[in-house]
């Protein structure tokens, strides 16, 4: 059961259609900040490899997860 519509919930490494659809969404945007273009093929590769390792570390909410990985992000 999904604790939320924007926060993903695993159970022993298995994502859930929704969770995924939430990934791609977080995904999509990064790529809209980034201007990755889907010729960007190795660049949308490495951003979706550090997408799971980040939801793999714990972070689930959308939000945290575009923060996590924005560009804009304060550091």
């Amino acid at each position: 059961m999904r604790a939320s519509t924007n926060v993903i919930v695993r159970y022993s490494g298995v994502y859930e259609p929704a969770d995924l659809a939430l990934l791609q969404q977080v995904f999509g945007q990064l790529c809209e900040e980034r201007r990755l273009a889907k010729k960007d093929r190795e660049q949308r590769e490495f951003l979706a490899m550090e997408l799971f390792q980040v939801c793999d570390d714990g972070t689930h909410d959308e939000a945290d997860l575009l923060r996590a990985l924005s560009k804009h992000r304060r550091q």
